[in-house]
């Protein structure tokens, strides 16, 4: 008989640290990583190309543009492609990263985005992050992660990331409006399912929120009777 396929959806406001926690768990229960917020920004970048303000992008063209979207698979995950080539530079600028919240509203990008997901996890064990990852998308999956963590303390790790450096105060306290304003547009779609843990990364460091998270993740498959994860 055929082993069921194991799903842990990890959710949480942005900046809280979802995407390198996820890759990180992957690694190392030998699982495919699956970011739901790369399709988002892929999706964005491909309507992006075809120029207008994005304050008067259409639902219907921004689905179209979608449709040059694939994922790629990779030996521990899925790479977006737009028409057929990596575009990660791109995906990541800032003008995709101020309309993507835009986008993400969108109904039908939405559901064309959770089948992406879905269909990458029919035949691999995943590690879901993004976006209502464990109320819609994988509603059934065997472990439910919502990460959170303040607002400034979010604000800080985005900086450090993209400026190599640690910010000062004045630039943290900037971020944070940022950061604050994405949790009001991102809340109908950050949800937390009744049945997640809830784990506060504030003061934890990545490698003890990893620990945490995979010891979950074999607990959890020892309930649904599967098989031992690896390097267990």
């Amino acid at each position: 008989m055929t082993k069921p396929r194991m799903a842990i959806a990890i959710d949480g406001p942005a900046a809280s640290g979802k995407s390198s926690t996820a890759k990180a768990i992957a690694r190392t229960l030998g699982f495919r990583h699956v970011d739901s917020g790369a399709l988002y920004r892929a999706a964005t970048a491909a309507r992006a190309r075809r120029g207008g303000d994005p304050s008067a992008w259409t639902e219907a063209s921004v689905l179209d543009a979608a449709g040059s979207v694939s994922l790629s698979p990779t030996e521990t995950g899925f790479t977006p492609l737009i028409d057929g080539a990596d575009a990660e530079l791109e995906m990541r600028n800032d003008a995709v990263t101020r309309s993507v919240s835009l986008v993400a509203t969108m109904r039908s990008v939405r559901e064309w985005v959770n089948e992406q997901v879905r269909n990458a996890g029919r035949d691999h064990d995943v590690v879901v992050d993004g976006r209502d990852i464990g109320t819609v998308v994988f509603p059934d999956a065997a472990l439910k992660i919502f990460l959170v963590a303040d607002a400034g303390e979010r604000a800080r790790r985005r900086l450090r990331e993209r400026l190599h450096r640690e910010p000062d105060a004045a630039e943290i306290e900037a971020e944070t409006v940022k950061i604050l304003s994405r949790d009001s547009m991102d809340a109908a779609q950050s949800a937390m399912a009744n049945e997640a843990i809830v784990i506060d990364t504030t003061r934890l460091r990545q490698p003890e929120q990893i620990e945490k998270i995979v010891k979950l993740a074999r607990e959890a498959s020892r309930a649904v009777s599967k098989a031992p994860l690896e390097s267990e």
